[in-house]
């Protein structure tokens, strides 16, 4: 029996309302709660003793009938994906189908959750053997299609077969009628929409053939009339003719463990059966657990065992690593199956805890312990069990913090366990529940402040004594005072115990709030900027086109090495936020290593990645990450073999630059060795120019008045009755496919078309040293277009650029640009969606406008000996290894 899994939108999809999404969530809670209602209300005339005694009496035989027709059923499911792979023209072998089939339907079957259980698993097996995402959506929405077709073939047949299968009164010829109708209903619908390709939720399906309806159809029924088979032999005295009401319970109650989406339809599956079929509820019961080991836990575990078996193989097939194949195989469902594990573990103990324990254990425990400790292990117990309910959010988000409580309070419910009542087998779950997240502490990674920030031991020691003492002396004052519940509610003038007692649970509460914050909230702590090794860089910039790339140097910036140490990435750390600065530096063999490295290391700190002008060449890496894509603008780059300033098409520049230099200006390229010297005039240029502008400097994507960055590279300067008005450092690639220039600032008043003479010189300088592009650096919001159905933020993009001058001169910028003849080329921002991606760029243009305070040499100096200290975390570079 296969779980319906719905195909999610990976063709560009719409997204649903909130309002549908809530209403589904409510319609599904409400059907799993009638339906827990329901089975609560046939238990009360259940004994459980009844149940263990027809659980004892299954025989042998009707064990290994289950087992057979277990794996018939299974085998049916393994052509479910086969028949979806034709339909959509991807012929994989059988064995590759069915691999797929068997271990998502049994990970989906035990865990519900189908598009990442189940889903995961064909993404992995499927994606092994070169199937797209699109394509494995698909495949799960034909094979959700087959289910719910077999699901309507087994009803409409046991209508036909005995119509008083029916749960309610209807007449037998007009039962019979009405399947038929339906059934030849259904085939006249296939018949129509033969050829078509309708769209799913975003998703492009093809309908089958008449062929493959058929094929579908009787798969399915194949697979739902062995799957109710495999439970109707473990029912005491089965018969044959009792078996079509018995198949037609099985379908509803398929159809409503699905529709209300409880894992496995656990509790909805059984009220559903109980409500429907007659007989002795205690062995229909029975019958059902036995059903739940053969058919959902005994193919998990060989599902767990094949997936290990063939990641072994993989590996080289060493038996020596077939723990650590398991291992890896777990990480794929461990936060969704640890955190169900871990609620039911906390279930128990709730449900324990509210059930009388067994006279004969608590006869030996009264001997062993005092009541007072037997009394505050019950408490505790209830305590631990509410506190697991609450971690397992936590742990499917595979927080670290969770975790390290989890494992805490499951190895402190065992003990509890057996303190309040010597409950052995709960005990041995929830010690069997630590073990299990012991193994799999790998999958937790993304740290909390709990665990990246904690509180020093003799902190916690000096807490914990306070509210101790406090809590003493409190019992003690008012040993006298006889306790009662009106005490919380009594409010006087001489009321101090009920002050005391409302005094400590708001302590108490504040404690428990702190704790959970702790627990859930994302480290905040900043990296601090580092300084690039010179050989990395060395060897990334001989190998990069890109003269943006001695960004690298402005001091403001972290780095990421790639395993080669042949490429780099920059970025910066705020808060949440994990911004990259341009493509990476480097061979583009190395980008994807170095960008998946990054994804990774936001994903494991809970933040969100903003890749900032990216090119062309970086976006199809970015959007297998699964990023948000936008348009940010458009960078204007010059062809300087054929660049001059002769021509009709540079009229205008040719007369501001004769101007300028009428007007007495004249540009010079001032080499890096010499710019020490003349920093004293550039730096009073530059403060005139900062104090013109009404704002300090600038960072990250930009450069900023430094001595030691400013030094490190040639700089031109226009000069006007011998003195610098303007200046431009400027970046060159040593393969010279590339030349531009960072920081720009000039003093007023300015010579007309001085800052056009100095650009146009250092054109035609880099067009004689044979260089083959000037970077005019990025028109922001530029190129974006505002059509009907664009989205809302290229509409607002658009008229920004248009409208905006008042806040940044965007159509003036571009303007000014092309006056030069440039080429255009497209730059994106790649983000998160939604208020993320909004959050990212607020703090991008923190860390672009922001005003950075110099550091002094010495601090610098003290800096970098911390860096190359071992262990030291300040400013020390990050490298894949």
């Amino acid at each position: 029996m296969a779980q319906a899994l719905a195909a999610p939108g990976l063709d560009g999809p719409r997204p649903r309302s909130s309002r549908r999404a809530i209403l589904s969530v409510a319609v599904a809670a409400t059907l799993a709660a009638l339906a827990l209602f329901a089975l609560r209300g046939l238990l009360r005339e259940v004994d459980l003793a009844d149940v263990a005694d027809a659980f004892s009496a299954l025989e042998p035989w009707q064990i290994g009938a289950a087992l057979s027709l277990t794996a018939l059923s299974y085998a049916a499911l393994t052509f479910y994906d086969l028949i979806a792979l034709r339909m959509i023209g991807r012929r994989l072998p059988w064995r590759t189908a069915a691999f797929a089939a068997f271990t998502s339907y049994t990970l989906s079957h035990n865990l519900g959750l189908s598009l990442i259980t189940g889903g995961s698993a064909r993404l992995r097996i499927y994606g092994k053997a070169g199937l797209g995402a699109a394509d494995v959506a698909r495949v799960i929405a034909i094979a959700g299609a087959t289910l719910w077709g077999g699901l309507f073939a087994v009803a409409a047949v046991a209508v036909l077969v005995d119509p008083k299968a029916l749960p309610f009164a209807l007449d037998p010829g007009w039962a019979r009628a009405a399947a038929g109708g339906l059934l030849g209903l259904a085939a006249t619908a296939i018949l129509a929409g033969r050829g078509r390709t309708p769209r799913l939720g975003g998703l492009s399906v093809p309908l089958p053939t008449p062929a493959q309806a058929m094929a579908q159809a009787g798969i399915g029924f194949v697979d739902l009339l062995t799957a109710s088979a495999a439970l109707f032999v473990l029912v005491p005295h089965p018969s044959v003719h009792a078996y079509a009401p018995f198949a037609l319970a099985y379908v509803l109650a398929c159809a409503a463990g699905l529709v209300s989406h409880v894992p496995g339809g656990l509790g909805v599956f059984e009220a559903v059966l109980a409500a429907t079929l007659p007989g002795p509820k205690a062995e229909l019961f029975a019958a059902l657990i036995a059903y739940r080991i053969l058919y959902y836990l005994v193919p998990l575990g060989c599902a767990v065992l094949l997936l290990a078996a063939v990641e072994a193989r993989r590996s080289g097939g060493a038996l020596n690593r077939l723990l650590g194949s398991a291992r890896t195989v777990a990480g794929w469902v461990t936060p969704t199956l640890v955190s169900l594990l871990v609620f039911f573990g906390g279930l128990v103990l709730l449900v324990s805890a509210s059930l009388p324990g067994l006279p004969e254990r608590l006869a030996v425990l009264a001997r062993l312990l005092p009541l007072p400790f037997i009394e505050a292990s019950h408490l505790s117990a209830s305590l631990a069990g509410t506190a697991l309910l609450l971690l397992a959010p936590g742990l499917h988000r595979r927080l670290d913090g969770a975790f390290i409580l989890t494992r805490a309070l499951l190895i402190a419910g065992a003990v509890f366990s057996l303190g309040k009542g010597l409950d052995f087998e709960e005990a041995a779950v929830l010690a069997g529940l630590a073990a299990l997240l012991q193994w799999t502490r790998p999958a937790f990674y993304r740290r909390t402040a709990l665990t990246s920030e904690p509180i020093s031991p003799r902190w916690l020691a000096t807490i914990a004594a306070a509210l101790a003492l406090s809590l003493w002396l409190g019992f003690f004052a008012y040993r006298n005072v006889a306790y009662s519940n009106d005490l919380w509610w009594r409010f006087a003038l001489r009321a101090d115990a009920a002050r005391f007692l409302r005094g400590s649970l708001g302590a108490a509460a504040l404690v428990l709030a702190w704790l959970v914050w702790r627990l859930l909230a994302p480290t905040r702590r900043d990296r601090p900027v580092e300084t690039l090794p010179p050989k990395v860089a060395a060897t990334a910039l001989a190998a990069t086109d890109r003269s943006e790339a001695m960004l690298a140097f402005t001091g403001d910036k972290c780095f990421l090495v790639s395993r080669s140490g042949a490429a780099f990435l920059m970025y910066r750390v705020r808060g949440r936020s994990w911004i990259v600065m341009g493509d990476p530096v480097g061979p583009r063999s190395d980008w994807a290593e170095l960008l998946w490295a990054i994804r990774a290391l936001a994903d494991a700190a809970q933040g969100n990645l903003l890749l900032y002008q990216i090119t062309s060449e970086a976006l199809p890496i970015a959007i297998e990450m699964g990023l948000s894509i936008v348009k940010y603008g458009e960078e204007a780059s010059v062809g300087l073999e054929a660049f001059t300033l002769e021509g009709g098409t540079m009229r205008g520049l040719r007369q501001c630059v004769r101007r300028a230099e009428r007007e007495g200006a004249e540009f010079e390229l001032v080499p890096a060795s010499a710019v020490p010297a003349i920093l004293p005039e550039l730096k009073a240029v530059s403060d005139a120019w900062l104090s013109g502008k009404g704002h300090g400097e600038k960072g990250f994507s930009v450069g900023r008045f430094d001595p030691d960055y400013l030094s490190r590279f040639d700089c031109a300067v226009v000069r006007h009755e011998g003195s610098i008005v303007a200046f431009a450092n400027v970046w060159t690639t040593q393969n010279k496919a590339e030349l531009s220039v960072d920081l720009m600032r000039h003093a007023d008043p300015l010579p007309y078309g001085a800052m056009d003479l100095l650009f146009a010189r250092l054109m035609l300088w880099g067009r004689d040293a044979g260089f083959r592009r000037f970077s005019l650096g990025i028109a922001p919001l530029s190129g974006i277009e505002a059509r009907r159905l664009s989205p809302a933020w290229a509409k607002a993009a658009a008229f920004l650029f248009r409208h905006g001058e008042r806040v940044y001169r965007f159509e003036g910028l571009r303007a000014y640009k092309e006056k030069f003849g440039p080429a255009w080329s497209p730059r994106y921002i790649a983000g998160p969606r939604g208020l993320a991606l909004v959050r990212g760029l607020l703090v991008l243009q923190a860390l672009i406008g922001g005003k950075r305070v110099p550091q002094p040499a010495a601090a610098r100096a003290r800096s970098a000996s911390a860096a190359s200290r071992p262990g030291s975390r300040s400013g020390t570079i990050q490298r894949l290894s």
